[in-house]
């Protein structure tokens, strides 16, 4: 560090806030240490300083998937907030409980300064761990609690509800309800109760529902359909948990020679880049990936250097994007 400093011009200190706390160093300054860190072959030593400070500098999240886009928002967003602390992420996937406490158990070996974890439905293992570990731990996309500590989402529920309350309003009243398996699948679960309590409000049937596999991606919109129309050939309606499943629809209905939304309309969820580029666009729900991730951040850094911050339990919305589709 001290060779850093002299060839920076610097002080050991600046070298070190660079690292460690790099908002009390000027760009000039982080610009000059970090070319003289290159040239000499510098790197800080992050155990002993976690050692030394009890902080590692590093937050863990555990997301079910990288191919869902909104997902990659939450990672951009938590990943944008952190490095403005000085701080990094360390990221895993884990799409089954067992995958899930390997990584909590991982991340809390590591003395990580946070978890970020995706949902709020987690084994019993995972939350007494978490639990009884002294690390912030925020819980993303749900505002359905109990909270083992903190929570950033939305409500599923009012998004579906207000999504498929649009689509009776707009006349549609054989609506059927596209999802996948197993069907009590938490990140699901919501959004289906929604569609259901929409319906049962207008008087509606509620019991045209589909529950398909992910891993085939737009094929599922296509057994969908071809399963809801042979419990209903008036089906004239279609809301999907995902944008996936309603483009797999949208295409299907574009093999049939179906007109959308005039024969069926098709309502998606999530806003993924293929919304906007399908014919006709889909409407969906956007859901504000980036900013749960940066508000996560935010409460993980909070915690961290403040203590508990006042506000634990964080809404983040949801937003209605109308398109063609319906």
């Amino acid at each position: 560090m001290s060779d850093v400093a002299q060839l920076a011009g610097v002080s050991p200190m600046s070298v070190s806030n660079t690292y460690k706390q790099p908002a009390k160093v000027s760009p000039e300054t982080r610009q000059r240490v970090f070319e003289a860190a290159a040239k000499l072959g510098y790197l800080p030593n992050l155990l002993a300083g976690t050692l030394a400070s009890g902080r590692s500098r590093i937050v863990g999240a555990i997301v079910p998937s990288l191919r869902n886009s909104n997902f990659a928002g939450m990672i951009q967003g938590l990943e944008e907030t952190l490095g403005q602390h000085g701080c990094e992420l360390m990221l895993a996937v884990a799409d089954d409980p067992e995958r899930e406490l390997r990584a909590v158990q991982a991340f809390l070996g590591r003395r990580l300064d946070g978890i970020v974890l995706t949902g709020i439905e987690h084994s019993p293992e995972v939350a007494a761990l978490l639990r009884r570990a002294d690390v912030p731990v925020v819980e993303t996309w749900s505002l359905n609690g109990p909270f083992i500590d903190m929570g950033v989402g939305f409500s599923l529920f009012d998004a579906a509800f207000e999504m498929v309350q649009m689509m009776v309003q707009k006349g549609y009243r054989r609506i059927g309800f596209a999802g996948y398996n197993p069907p009590g699948n938490p990140r699901f679960a919501e959004r289906q109760k929604g569609f259901e309590a929409a319906l049962r409000q207008a008087g509606l049937r509620d019991d045209l529902l589909y529950f398909g596999p992910e891993a085939l991606g737009f094929a599922t919109g296509r057994l969908a359909l071809e399963a809801l129309l042979s419990s209903e050939p008036k089906l004239d309606g279609l809301f999907c948990v995902t944008d996936v499943l309603a483009a797999g629809a949208i295409f299907d209905c574009a093999r049939r020679g179906w007109p959308v939304p005039d024969r069926l309309a098709v309502a998606g969820y999530g806003d993924y880049d293929i919304a906007a580029e399908l014919t006709p666009g889909l409407t969906t729900v956007r859901t504000p990936g980036h900013a749960m991730g940066s508000r996560a951040a935010t409460l993980i850094l909070a915690s961290v250097e403040t203590g508990r911050p006042s506000e634990r339990i964080i809404d983040v919305g949801y937003e209605l994007v109308i398109r063609d589709s319906i």
